[in-house]
């Protein structure tokens, strides 16, 4: 069985009109959610060893403060192919991990996440607002089995606001 955490990048900021979406930074609330899912996952004792994230700036930034809070020490990987990216490309991507790799966190945008948790739980409705964070535990022992039918068990799912009122 693989572990696979899906989060949603953090809040981003709009105050910039003349600024592209792919360079849009986070927000107070967004800074401040990043690190608190860091703390999460040290509290729940689920550090991923290996991190996959969106170029976009506020996934890069969620991803970086996130790191920084759980003292994450394995891989912090940016791949193009994430941005705004459907549940396809972020499945290519995991079916690329070395078997010995057994958690894998995947740092995106919706639609995406939401299809892609969605899809692995059979869930259509599924919803992931900025900086939620669904621990998945997937059906599989190799990650090139993986693909959009696998079926995952939703372990956990938390959102930061649920987590501190402040957020």
């Amino acid at each position: 069985m693989k572990t696979l955490l899906v989060l949603r990048h953090a809040k981003s900021s709009w105050s910039n009109p003349g600024q592209s979406d792919h360079e849009r930074p986070l927000n107070k609330r967004g800074r401040a959610a990043a690190p608190r899912m860091g703390q999460l996952l040290v509290e729940q004792q689920i550090i991923p060893e290996l991190i996959i994230c969106s170029t976009a700036e506020r996934a890069r930034q969620t991803g970086d403060l996130l790191a920084d809070a759980c003292k994450f020490s394995g891989n912090l990987v940016h791949e193009t192919q994430l941005y705004l990216a459907p549940p396809s490309a972020y499945i290519e991507q995991l079916q690329q991990m070395d078997d010995a790799i057994q958690s894998v966190m995947v740092i995106g945008h919706n639609p995406g996440l939401e299809d892609l948790v969605g899809f692995f739980c059979d869930d259509p409705n599924f919803v992931m607002p900025t900086a939620a964070l669904a621990e998945l535990h997937l059906e599989i022992d190799e990650w090139r089995k993986l693909g959009i039918r696998t079926h995952a068990k939703l372990n956990n799912y938390w959102i930061p606001k649920e987590l501190d009122a402040n957020l």
